[in-house]
């Protein structure tokens, strides 16, 4: 492609996902392109792809459906990133990306692309996926249970997918009440710890099982600390415009008054 057809494709409204590899292309060309595209690394751009995941996240969880075709894009510019500083490398190409994801859907749904059923429950095909994910691990060389979970993920989710697949070869507590049990253990540990390094690993080990807790409880812990984040937030920003009503501020507030407003919000969220 000549240079002005590439100038043209550039400019082109609706040059789709073509534009948008030139586009990159041409930011980190090493003669015309960004000074600061031109220094990125794969390192210094992971930090900016998982901000953007978590952008799309937030935006879903909002239903701020205006917003998510610009935060999608946000994160399909992470993986042209990514696959552009990987040709010039000469590791793929962004066409190797899509042919790798397209095969591995095409493996992974044998019931819609192959001649296998599709009369199967969900939970069925939960357990026909996972066994072709560990055939895929073990064509990896990945032995243990526990290989393959990225140690990049958020700590919340890791934990969950770590105990997700010892449970799977059955190191597991069976119920609930046995994780209510070892909460209730592992918050006394903590109380009885007097070392720093002490109290930070009991404190990890009590994260840890209340992860398990929400785990054996149907519950996904991120998403319900995120959830326990926007109400903690809501209720604290209640008792600003409460304060604010009368110019005042939460720094010239008593914890007594600042717990009261709280109380207030809360009994405003549960009548509304």
């Amino acid at each position: 492609m000549g240079a002005a057809m590439r100038d043209d494709l550039i400019h082109d409204p609706k040059g789709g996902m073509p534009r948008l590899l030139e586009i990159m292309r041409r930011l980190r060309d090493p003669d015309t392109g960004c000074p600061w595209d031109i220094e990125q690394d794969f390192a210094s751009i992971a930090p900016y792809t998982i901000e953007e995941a978590y952008e799309v996240a937030d935006a879903i969880e909002r239903e701020a459906w205006d917003e998510l075709k610009g935060e999608l894009g946000d994160l399909l510019l992470q993986s042209v990133y990514h696959t552009q500083m990987a040709e010039e490398a000469g590791l793929f190409s962004f066409d190797d990306v899509a042919n790798a994801i397209s095969d591995k859907m095409v493996a992974r749904h044998p019931h819609v692309f192959g001649d296998e059923s599709r009369d199967k429950s969900a939970e069925q095909q939960v357990q026909d996926w996972e066994k072709i994910k560990a055939k895929e691990r073990a064509g990896k060389a990945q032995k243990g249970v526990l290989d393959g979970v990225a140690k990049g993920l958020p700590a919340l989710t890791r934990a969950i997918k770590l105990q997700n697949r010892a449970a799977r070869v059955g190191f597991d507590w069976p119920s609930t009440d046995e994780v209510l049990d070892k909460i209730v253990e592992e918050a006394q540990e903590l109380r009885e710890v007097t070392s720093e390094d002490a109290r930070f690993e009991e404190f990890g080990d009590l994260l840890f099982v209340m992860v398990n807790l929400g785990r054996h409880m149907g519950l996904d812990p991120e998403a319900a600390l995120r959830a326990a984040n926007a109400k903690f937030t809501r209720r604290f920003e209640s008792i600003e415009a409460a304060l604010a009503a009368e110019g005042r501020e939460p720094k010239d507030s008593t914890l007594e008054e600042m717990d009261a407003l709280w109380d207030a919000a809360k009994m405003a969220e549960k009548q509304a």
